[in-house]
C-alpha cells in the first residue's frame, strides 16, 4: 500500500500531511509556497508511493462552495495534469482551521508559535487526512 497525502491549499501557503504506509496514522509533513506545491508533490511522489491526493474542499456553512474553491479547482486541475497517475479526491475542510488552532492551544504551544500560519496549515492538512482515513476505514 502507498501513502495518502492531504493538501490544505491556500493562495499563499499549502499545508501537507501524509499517512503511514498502512494508511492508519496522519502526520504533518510540511508547508510549502502554493506556487511550488505541485513541483513539491511531483518530487515527493517520485520518492514515495502515493495512492491518492486528498484536497481540502472549502465549503460554507450552507454546504455551498466557498470563494476559495475556484483557486482550489485551478490547483487540482494542474495537479491532475502534472501527476495524472495519482487520483485526487476532495474532503470537506470546514472547521479545520479552528480545530488546528484549538489543537495548538491544547498542545501547550506558546502564543508566538500559535501565530505561525504555516504550522496551522500543516495541522489543518493533518486534520483533513485523519478525517479522510477514518471515514474510509468506517465505510469499507
Amino acid at each position: 500500500m502507498g501513502r495518502v497525502m492531504a493538501i490544505d491549499y491556500g493562495r499563499k501557503r499549502t499545508g501537507l500531511a501524509v499517512s503511514d504506509t498502512m494508511q492508519i496514522i496522519a502526520n504533518g509533513l510540511t508547508t510549502v509556497p502554493s506556487g511550488s506545491a505541485i513541483d513539491y508533490l511531483k518530487e515527493y511522489a517520485s520518492r514515495e508511493k502515493v495512492d491518492v491526493f486528498v484536497v481540502g474542499q472549502p465549503k460554507q456553512m450552507n454546504n455551498e462552495p466557498s470563494e476559495n474553491m475556484r483557486y482550489v479547482e485551478i490547483f487540482v486541475n494542474g495537479l491532475r495534469k502534472m501527476i495524472p497517475d495519482i487520483p485526487v479526491e476532495y474532503y470537506d475542510e470546514r472547521f479545520t482551521s479552528v480545530m488546528a488552532h484549538r489543537a495548538m492551544i491544547d498542545g501547550g504551544l506558546k502564543r508566538k508559535r500559535r501565530q505561525d500560519k504555516a504550522l496551522a496549515d500543516e495541522i489543518s492538512a493533518t486534520i483533513i487526512l485523519q478525517g479522510y482515513l477514518e471515514k474510509k476505514r468506517f465505510t469499507l
